[in-house]
């Protein structure tokens, strides 16, 4: 008698945690896919993004005047040689 009220406890305590648990994560997984996480998310990527893309842009121009720089300096040292 008492092990199947045992058993029955610790079934009952079993399924009731498992429910718990699985309906905590389904909360957690709708609430992570919601439109506003979303696109708070995809509003603070966008802005990593252009971030980088200034960041590239900007690194290149830098590049850009440096060799330009380095080819007008070799220019002007072929002129001074003629």
């Amino acid at each position: 008698m008492f092990k199947r009220l045992f058993w029955l406890m610790t079934g009952a305590g079993l399924g009731f945690g498992m429910s718990f648990w699985i309906m905590r994560m389904v909360r957690e997984t709708v609430e992570r896919y919601s439109p506003q996480r979303l696109s708070s998310e995809l509003s603070q990527a966008a802005r990593g993004v252009g971030l980088d893309v200034r960041q590239a842009v900007a690194e290149g121009r830098e590049a850009m005047r440096q060799h330009e720089a380095e080819l007008r300096a070799q220019v002007a040292t072929r002129q001074q040689r003629r």
